[in-house]
């Protein structure tokens, strides 16, 4: 999947009913082309996973429930099983009201490495672009500095409309965001115990990297939308409950309690 991601965007959210969204779409047509991905397929939209690591008192968490102004997420992100499919690790950073990405993509068979905190091989990177490696070498650092292990595991799909000549504005609706407890990284798309974050609602995010457009302005008033938070890992974490979250799995693949959850008891 190519990397036409939005380095540095404000970002504003909003959660809506599936007939709203069907409006929304015809709106945003207007103005925005559907992402390639998403063109081909059902409902317009593509699968997207991410596995989020935090540290073993879910730090990573508790700085978005503590409103903290500056903070970051490590996720990996895929959208397929297929071996030969790369995966991206990313940091996303909000600073203020300016969120900001990270992302570096290596192909599977680097996994383990970059996990044990290594520095995948060239051959094994995705891009030759040199943010890749950066982002990489950057997760790793933060993986280690927190002692972030594999959490949860996210899932939705994504219908994007795009702006085609510059990727300056974006408007995205994700559907079915959904969560389970995953101390893996076995990167598998499927999911057994899934929870339901929004229930059956939609996520709209209308994505900018410049000025506010004006049609952003219209289609919020048209539709009568009310800005929200609509964090998936930290919503969903909350929803699941965050003991269950802090679980780990010993060498013999049994959940134990994390240190910090046996003090707490």
């Amino acid at each position: 999947m190519a990397d036409n991601l939005q380095r540095q965007r404000y970002e504003h959210k909003y959660i809506i009913r599936e007939n709203v969204a069907l409006a929304v779409r015809d709106f945003v047509s207007s103005y925005l082309e559907i992402d390639s991905f998403g063109a081909t397929q059902p409902n317009m939209s593509y699968p997207v996973h991410s596995l989020y690591l935090d540290s073993p008192d879910l730090k990573l968490y508790q700085t978005t429930i503590n409103g903290d102004k500056n903070r970051y997420k490590l996720r990996i992100r895929f959208y397929e099983d297929r071996p030969k499919a790369p995966v991206f690790f990313e940091i996303k950073r909000r600073t203020d009201n300016t969120i900001s990405k990270q992302r570096g993509g290596v192909k599977r068979e680097a996994l383990d490495q970059v996990m044990a905190g290594q520095l995948p091989l060239p051959e094994h990177m995705a891009s030759d672009d040199p943010q890749h490696r950066a982002a990489i070498e950057q997760f790793i650092h933060h993986m280690n500095e927190l002692n972030a292990t594999p959490k949860a595991h996210v899932a939705y799909y994504r219908e994007a409309w795009i702006s085609t000549d510059d990727n300056s504005v974006r408007v995205t609706m994700d559907r079915e965001t959904r969560i389970q407890v995953d101390p893996t990284y076995r990167m598998t798309t499927e999911m057994t115990d899934p929870h339901y974050v929004f229930g059956d609602n939609i996520v709209l995010e209308l994505k900018f990297t410049n000025r506010y457009p004006d049609w952003f302005r219209e289609l919020v008033r048209i539709f009568g939308l009310a800005q929200c938070g609509a964090a998936k890992y930290v919503d969903g974490v909350t929803l699941i409950g965050e003991s269950k979250v802090r679980m780990s799995l010993d060498a013999h693949g049994h959940p134990v309690a994390s240190d910090m959850e046996v003090i707490q008891h």
